[in-house]
């Protein structure tokens, strides 16, 4: 790749994460008009073209809708309304009036098999970081996660300890995201995960899988188990919110 080739995307990614701040931050609110192509171009120093990159991929991942005479403006963003929120578990723990702490069982930075690169939607030659971290309550192991974080999105994440702040918390700090998907399920323990939460094989565990995106990239995948009977999940919800069937 040239010097010059270089320089563009990281005057693309500059970009790109101004205007993504702004609007996460709530800087610029639902319904702002962010400044039109030419201005933004004069303002970075830059051509017409890098800005009209950013803008589209700020378009196709629900950032802005464009609009061709009248210029983009800011689309509602409801990652913080979302039914099921991103917890911090060590405030699950602590709100059962017992001591937090987490343990870095490995971390290992990777290049992407196949199938993750297919499961996360990440293009070729993505490395990435897998952290394995044991949560207890008390002196119990409460929660096991298993984590996946894109060095291409958070390149800081191949030097953090994580001793301080599990990786879900270090991650929010550290990394805006736009959109999250979650999956729960009830499952029988596997040998590994019975292992470390000191509870027989097969027992029934409680799931969460989580996948979070910054624009349209994935930022981190983590499943997170639960020993079946030692944890619930609540959510409040408003009837603009409620599910197609009761």
């Amino acid at each position: 790749m040239t010097s010059a080739t270089q320089a563009s995307k990281s005057l693309h990614q500059r970009i790109l994460e101004d205007i993504e701040d702004n609007i996460l931050s709530g800087r610029w609110p639902p319904g702002h008009k962010i400044p039109s192509e030419q201005v933004l171009a004069e303002d970075y120093g830059c051509s017409r073209m890098t800005v009209n990159k950013v803008v589209t991929q700020l378009a196709r991942a629900g950032l802005v809708l464009r609009r061709r005479k009248t210029g983009s403006i800011v689309m509602p963003q409801n990652s913080q309304s979302a039914i099921l929120e991103i917890y911090d578990i060590r405030d699950e723990v602590e709100a059962l009036d017992l001591a937090y702490r987490h343990d870095i069982l490995a971390r290992t930075a990777r290049a992407a098999s196949k199938t993750e690169l297919s499961a996360l939607g990440l293009p070729p030659r993505r490395k990435l970081l897998a952290v394995t971290c044991l949560h207890y309550a008390g002196d119990r192991p409460f929660c096991l996660e298993e984590r996946l974080i894109n060095l291409s999105i958070v390149p800081e994440a191949a030097e953090a300890d994580f001793a301080d702040l599990a990786p879900g918390p270090w991650l929010l700090d550290h990394v805006p995201w736009n959109a999250a998907e979650h999956r729960i399920a009830a499952e029988a323990a596997s040998p590994t995960a019975a292992n470390l939460l000191h509870i027989a094989p097969e027992v029934p565990v409680l799931v969460v899988e989580r996948q979070t995106w910054r624009l349209d990239e994935t930022v981190t995948q983590v499943r997170l188990t639960y020993p079946g009977g030692q944890h619930a999940l609540t959510a409040r919800f408003t009837p603009s919110q409620r599910p197609n069937a009761a």
